[in-house]
């Protein structure tokens, strides 16, 4: 499987290329980024044979078969888009698109082309919630509610990374697409309910910079989940499951009950590295021509539930 990773030189896109090295079978044949020296420095340091700085020059190409894009959101509707006309599986980094039209337009190209197209939902992927999500589907749990905290401080526009980004950060359309997603994808429900509140717009960024959002699905699960920029403290998201039997928290990649006692993970994935965990759902899911979890159909109802909270904010 011959991949190109566009965005190569941003903080996911190394995590990509990072992960992709760990898939046997698996060559990066491309890069690409918009800076020339940039992604010129990322194809030599890793080997690859070609940098480009346009997604048109790569997917051209006869030795890239599949394409990770990890690029800012606003470009994602027409990056996917593309991919999937010149017969291109799509691996698109979450969130798919910062609006509920232009998801609704991927979906629409994936089933008019019939090309793979997969969202990069890592939540559905990381052995912590795979251990939650084998219990749930084995009948051992039922989510009563998720509490759920995602904190970052970031008063610029920054980077995983720590460098400047070209685009601006959400906190609805990226940060809560990960909980949105996961709460449905763990209750197996869509959302019935879903409202959100949030504090005064940054005065140069122009986003919220704190949220606080609740979910209840039809079964009568809640979700609570607060967002922050603002947080100068333990950056990240943990994940409270109060379940029908036992609670248990998801701090990072480790898995503990109720009394702090940590869950042994180790023989739930092959990694423990979700990106590289959401890298082989995509590659194996060409291989064997069938749908991945997390495709862009699958992960539209997410979509809708965000657009339904965006709108709750008027209110």
């Amino acid at each position: 499987m011959r991949i190109c990773v566009a965005g190569a030189y941003g903080a996911f896109g190394m995590k990509h290329l990072d992960a992709l090295a760990s898939i046997e079978g698996v060559e990066v044949t491309s890069v690409m980024g918009p800076k020339k020296d940039r992604i010129e420095a990322i194809a030599d340091e890793r080997g690859v044979n070609h940098a480009g700085t346009t997604l048109e020059e790569c997917i051209a190409r006869d030795d890239v078969d599949a394409v990770i894009l990890a690029t800012p959101t606003q470009l994602h509707v027409e990056q996917a888009t593309a991919c999937m006309k010149a017969g291109k599986p799509v691996l698109v980094e979450i969130p798919m698109a910062d609006s509920l039209a232009d998801s609704r337009e991927i979906v629409r190209v994936q089933k008019e082309t019939g090309v793979l197209a997969m969202a990069g939902h890592v939540r559905r992927f990381n052995p912590s919630h795979q251990w939650i999500h084998n219990k749930i589907q084995s009948g051992e749990l039922k989510i009563q509610q998720l509490d759920v905290q995602t904190y970052f401080f970031r008063r610029s526009n920054m980077n995983a990374k720590g460098e400047p980004r070209s685009w601006t950060d959400h906190l609805l359309w990226h940060h809560a697409c990960h909980t949105v997603d996961l709460f449905q994808y763990q209750t197996g429900e869509t959302c019935s309910k879903a409202f959100g509140l949030q504090g005064p717009d940054h005065p140069k960024l122009g986003i919220a910079m704190d949220m606080s959002i609740g979910m209840k699905v039809p079964s009568g699960a809640i979700c609570t989940l607060s967002l922050s920029f603002n947080n100068d403290g333990p950056l990240g998201t943990f994940f409270r499951y109060i379940c029908d039997n036992g609670t248990y928290i998801a701090r990072y990649d480790d898995l503990y009950d109720g009394r702090d006692n940590q869950i042994d993970l180790s023989g739930v994935a092959v990694s423990s590295n979700g990106i590289e965990l959401i890298d082989r759902e995509f590659i194996s899911a060409i291989q064997e021509n069938r749908t991945p979890n997390g495709s862009v159909a699958d992960v539209l109802s997410a979509m809708e539930t965000l657009d339904m909270i965006e709108r709750s904010f008027a209110s």
